[in-house]
């Protein structure tokens, strides 16, 4: 964990090193300090030396002025550098985020990942910028001040620095405790996250049935769990720091005995003595100190447990070393006796499938049968367990991911779009592309007269998720975004079955357009585009029980007629 930690620093050691050079100023400074008491109390008040009362002062200015530049610095130059290893391990995290497997978005709730992404890292962010700092000034202090307190008497400062391991075995204890309350807030804290997410996503649900106060209850039990999760952190905290003090106390009150019975034997004068003592106690500050310092850097380490056990999540799709970039694509696509599953649990089972260049072919069944799952493995948003997807020939496992994913535009019943403009959402994943494109695009969707009676135009903010948006309008900006990136093979995952008539009709009619000239896999649910596609797949338990056209399925009298015709009933 350490290491890991350092591989971040190292870009940074200059920025470290000046700031380390600053907290041994400071460390000097203490020390400097601590050796004047001798000064101020023998040559001052005791015999009062006049030169001396004024050359203390200067050198206390001196001292302190000094201290403030170098306290400038270590404490600016390790925020710098602990901000900016923060930043690159929250874009480490997050470029690793992107490269993750579908399956892994699908099984970790959303609150949890947010969480790793702020919350975890900017615990880590305090550990670096506060603990840090803390540990290496508190030591090159302890380091300074051991020097004065031997110099001044090595007798009573053998016998003191003996007695500073002793408040580093509650110290190692404390720290282990700090460690695992702080793992169990951060999970704690992931868990609220999680609710928040999906409570504030289902709003609507919660207010159309009335459960805000059942919600609440919810919310209320979880940030229980929190603040007890919290308290117990504080718990450690508040017991820690009289424990520290106690030891200090009884080292100090044996140190003032001792040193007592040398002054009054004449062994020490009583400016060497309270030079020697004010070092001791100036260094019981920063080994106090230090326990706070190794509860932060647990937590800190808690933190780092978790944002790189992410990091360490190995994604289950890759490229392969001499994965090849697939050139535009025919659109041909081969299914040879494949299957899958999800853990124990087969979806698909021996597909064998061929859908030619061109073809528009539609896949009905029931719900939880395999139909998207099947999709699904064309563009390796999951890899198939047996058998082999091929696109003009290749093995999608043999080809990158991106060249691949290029081949594919996909248009779902879940529209994905951002809080950002309708051009930034029409031109997603296109840096360059032309007004004439886009105009060409939204007049093939049949969205530009709506997008010409928003408030801004192209350029008005459309809520997230498109919430500012009707679903028609929805859909019809996410197929524009397809026409723009002009792929050969399509993919409608029940791309109208939520939209009313009226809706409906301009989204068919903006589909038609898109799908001219692409091979098209449809998973829908609407008579009409059944009845059209050149080919209708019926897909039952994970295997493929009918094929052929609409009047062959009809005639036949299988499970796509029992499909039909409740879809007949219902229109009806």
């Amino acid at each position: 964990m350490y290491r890991r930690l350092l591989r971040y620093a190292r870009p940074y050691f200059g920025i470290l090193a000046i700031s380390a050079l600053a907290m041994v100023g400071i460390a000097i400074t203490s020390a400097a300090t601590a050796l004047l008491f001798k000064n101020i109390l023998d040559d001052i008040f005791i015999s009062k030396d006049k030169t001396m009362l004024v050359l203390v002062p200067i050198g206390l200015l001196v001292i302190y002025f000094f201290r403030g530049i170098c306290r400038y610095f270590r404490t600016y130059l390790m925020d710098l550098a602990g901000i900016k290893i923060v930043r690159d391990i929250r874009n480490d995290l997050y470029a690793h985020y992107q490269k993750l497997s579908l399956s892994y978005f699908t099984d970790t709730p959303t609150g949890i990942m947010m969480s790793r992404v702020t919350n975890d890292v900017s615990q880590l962010q305090s550990a670096i910028t506060n603990a840090l700092t803390g540990a290496v000034r508190d030591v090159f202090t302890v380091i300074a001040l051991a020097g004065v307190v031997i110099y001044r008497n090595p007798y009573l400062g053998i016998i003191a620095l003996l007695s500073t391991p002793l408040a580093f075995y509650p110290m190692v204890q404390f720290g282990r405790r700090m460690k695992k309350a702080s793992t169990k807030s951060q999970e704690q804290i992931g868990e609220l996250n999680k609710l928040l997410q999906e409570k504030i996503s289902g709003f609507e649900l919660v207010k159309a049935f009335g459960t805000e106060e059942k919600e609440m209850a919810k919310f209320r039990e979880e940030n229980d769990h929190l603040v007890h999760a919290f308290l117990k952190i504080q718990k450690i905290k508040a017991l820690s720091n009289p424990v520290m003090e106690f030891i200090g106390g009884a080292s100090a009150a044996l140190i003032i005995w001792l040193g007592g019975l040398l002054v009054m034997r004449g062994s020490m004068t009583v400016g060497e003595f309270f030079s020697f003592l004010a070092a001791l106690l100036m260094m019981y500050d920063p080994v106090k100190h230090l326990n706070d310092v190794n509860n932060l850097i647990q937590g800190g380490l808690a933190a780092a447990e978790r944002v790189f056990e992410v990091m360490d999540t190995s994604p289950d799709i890759y490229d392969k070393p001499d994965a090849i970039v697939l050139q535009k694509a025919a659109g041909r696509i081969q299914f040879e006796n494949v299957s899958f599953r999800y853990g124990e649990d087969w979806v698909l089972r021996n597909v064998n499938l061929e859908i030619n260049t061109g073809e528009k072919l539609a896949i009905v069944g029931a719900s939880g049968g395999g139909k998207s799952t099947l999709v699904n493995l064309i563009p390796r948003f999951f890899d198939v367990n047996e058998g082999v997807v091929r696109i003009d020939g290749y093995d999608v496992r043999s080809v990158t991911q991106k060249s691949l994913r290029e081949q594919i535009s996909i248009v779902s019943q879940e529209v994905i779009l951002f809080n950002d403009t309708v051009r930034t959402n029409v031109c997603y994943g296109k840096d360059n592309i032309s007004e004439e494109a886009v105009k060409r695009a939204i007049e093939a969707a049949y969205a530009k007269d709506f997008i010409d009676s928003l408030p801004e135009g192209f350029e008005t903010i459309i809520g997230e998720r498109g919430t500012k948006l009707s679903g028609g309008q929805r859909q019809r900006l996410s197929i524009a975004r397809a026409i723009l990136k002009n792929s050969p093979i399509l993919i409608l995952d029940e791309a109208t079955s939520s939209l009313d008539t009226e809706s409906e009709y301009l989204v068919a009619k903006a589909l038609e357009n898109l799908m001219r000239g692409r091979t098209t896999l449809i998973i829908a649910h609407r008579i009409s585009t059944v009845r059209n596609a050149d080919k209708i797949l019926v897909v039952t338990d994970g295997k493929i029980s009918e094929s052929g056209k609409h009047a062959e399925l009809i005639e036949h009298g299988g499970e796509y007629a029992r499909l039909y015709s409740l879809l007949v009933e219902d229109v009806g």
